[in-house]
């Protein structure tokens, strides 16, 4: 039989006509759906004639992540205590540096994301005690300091993650989905947090070696259906497990495109989603920005669109700017004028 997959067209326009429905029982609504599959054409179909469980995963409203509700966009402020992170490491590396560039965000997102072994195309594998060194002290002394925003370790280990939430860290982000460590999926289990699955085609270092897909749309859809059902099956409830399509991770700039063009589908999955293309480089490549610094109009640019599709967590860089036109397209879409 062969699988269909059905997209939510989304609108943020005011008023909602009667019988719209709710996305993700989020800001966004539809009462189109795209119906996909591998075989046929693309067509359009009326919301109200999804089938009863396809209409539930879409619309039912997504459990809190790490205390924060998901019925409005959340920001993510990334912070990576490397040296050699593609957009910015080495400038967060020496404690003190990091500790004020995370005060400095707490402010303005929502959760902070830490991490402490670099994923850029062509990184190499971190050990464990030095991905420890980096990030447990940065989670324990922002702690200590007061900070209760959520923070986020970015890690592929087991041990890694133990250690940063016995610092205080209140979620997981795995860039390799539980593909890395067998032992990271029963930790997040017996810890009670929140997981991050993201996809990725290879590892750091071969990722962008010629990455090919049949659909990379429904290939990715695939593969996170998958993992959330490992997930699953290691204890994680899945009101507790967060998708990334992976915006560049074994991608060209064609499937990010498609990727993006067609966010919408991952609400299927019944999961709160995380979009991370802040900076990447298909942004450069578009808008001609070499340094990655220079990209922050171009992932705003993303950020907007994501959060049109509802997407409910958005990994940046660039935290003032990126709030700031959060708060100007919410205030658009709230009221009729």
């Amino acid at each position: 039989m062969t699988t269909q997959y059905f997209r939510p067209l989304a609108r943020t326009d005011n008023p909602r006509p009667p019988g719209a429905l709710a996305l993700a029982g989020g800001w966004v609504w539809f009462d189109t759906v795209e119906c996909l599959s591998r075989d046929a054409p693309p067509r359009l179909m009326a919301a109200a004639d999804l089938p009863d469980d396809i209409r539930h995963r879409l619309t039912a409203p997504r459990a809190a992540v790490a205390g924060l509700g998901m019925d409005r966009p959340r920001l993510m402020g990334i912070l990576n205590v490397t040296p050699d992170s593609f957009s910015d490491g080495g400038l967060f590396d020496v404690p003190d540096a990091a500790l004020a560039h995370a005060r400095a965000m707490a402010g303005m997102v929502d959760i902070l994301d830490i991490g402490g072994e670099s994923t850029r195309p062509g990184a190499v594998d971190v050990p464990a005690e030095q991905e420890i060194s980096r990030t447990a002290p940065v989670i324990r002394a922002l702690r200590a300091g007061g900070l209760t925003v959520p923070i986020s370790i970015d890690t592929r280990k087991a041990p890694v993650a133990r250690a940063a939430l016995e610092a205080g860290a209140s979620m997981v982000n795995d860039v390799s989905a539980l593909g890395f460590d067998a032992d990271l999926g029963p930790l997040a289990a017996r810890s009670g947090v929140p997981l991050c699955v993201m996809h990725a085609q290879g590892t750091p270092q071969t990722m962008q070696a010629d990455p090919r897909y049949e659909n990379v749309l429904l290939d990715v859809y695939d593969y996170l259906a998958a993992r959330v059902e490992q997930a699953e099956a290691a204890g994680i409830p899945r009101g507790r497990i967060v998708v990334d399509p992976g915006i560049g991770f074994g991608k060209t700039v064609a499937h990010n495109l498609a990727l993006i063009r067609g966010l919408s589908l991952f609400h299927g999955l019944g999961c709160p989603v995380l979009l991370g293309a802040s900076r990447k480089g298909f942004i450069g490549v578009i808008g001609n920005a070499r340094e990655a610094a220079d990209r922050a109009p171009g992932s705003i640019a993303v950020a907007l669109h994501g959060a049109a599709q509802g997407i409910q967590i958005t990994r940046i860089h660039d935290a003032a700017q990126t709030r700031q036109a959060f708060q100007v397209i919410e205030a658009i879409w709230g009221g009729d004028g």
